[in-house]
């Protein structure tokens, strides 16, 4: 999906949510349990809830991986779903790679080729030649991780040089020489709250993909004013606060509703900030 047509999206549904697919089988409603792939059955209902109120979808590979080859054909049904369904949705596969060239090579062609998702998240720790083999698919996208939500962040992303820049303006300034702003976007996570605007200061432009809002405590009103841009720039994230907003056999309405309070925000923020 190329820029023009995702800010389209967000402006005709005045919606910039992202919904992720953190698909816990552990957490489901019992009622699915008997289903032949209870995962899938979920994030159907789920899908089809609340697709009117976001624009991406983003399944976190690690639910799926830690089912064995089962995971991966609930993945790759739940992407064909929603290809199928709902092809104005973004999707993204939060899978954090990164590894020598070959093997992001190969890492790349089944994101991009096999699955055919629109952006794959990306760890930056090993440099260049380990992110540019997800780049040059036409239409594909880079989800680099720059400045995150949880505790560690602080652990290495903080560190300053003796010039005072820290770790994740290196990431983001050194990443841009490698795509364009059509290319790749940043993870930054909500509860960094008015970091939003060191991290404007060195990527101006990009699209910026912020978890943390919902179960993490991430202020969406300030996620938009310290980070909002003339085409929005924002992917907010909520997984949990929407898909587990229930567990009972009303689970996909609560999630609707969950989905449309957050829509209903973000479409106030998009106003006030000039984008619709």
């Amino acid at each position: 999906m190329k820029r023009d047509q995702l800010v389209e999206n967000i402006r005709r549904k005045g919606s910039f949510l992202c919904v992720g697919l953190d698909s816990d089988i552990n957490k489901l409603p019992a009622h699915l349990l008997t289903a032949d792939d209870p995962v899938f059955e979920f994030n159907k209902a789920i899908i089809d809830a609340t697709a009117p109120y976001c624009v991406a979808y983003k399944p976190n590979l690690a639910f799926y991986e830690a089912t064995g080859a089962q995971g991966w054909i609930t993945l790759e049904k739940t992407i064909n779903y929603i290809k199928e369904n709902y092809p104005d949705q973004f999707i993204i596969a939060d899978a954090k790679r990164g590894d020598i060239g070959n093997t992001s090579k190969l890492y790349a062609r089944s994101f991009f080729e096999h699955l055919d998702v629109d952006s794959v998240t990306v760890a930056p720790y090993m440099g260049e030649d380990s992110v540019t083999p997800f780049l040059g698919y036409d239409g594909k996208w880079v989800i680099l991780l720059a400045l995150t939500s949880n505790k560690g962040s602080r652990d290495f992303q903080f560190i300053e040089d003796k010039e005072g820049k820290r770790l994740f303006e290196h990431v983001i300034e050194t990443s841009s020489k490698w795509a364009t702003p059509e290319e790749m976007m940043y993870v930054v996570g909500a509860t960094q709250g008015e970091m939003f605007k060191d991290i404007r200061k060195v990527a101006p432009e990009s699209f910026l993909l912020v978890p943390g809002v919902g179960a993490q405590g991430g202020s969406l009103s300030e996620v938009a004013r310290y980070g909002m841009i003339n085409d929005c720039g924002l992917l907010v994230n909520s997984s949990r606060g929407i898909i587990f907003a229930s567990s009972g056999e009303d689970f996909a309405e609560t999630a609707a509703k969950e989905a449309a309070k957050l829509r209903d925000e973000m479409t106030t923020l998009l106003k006030e900030g000039g984008v619709i």
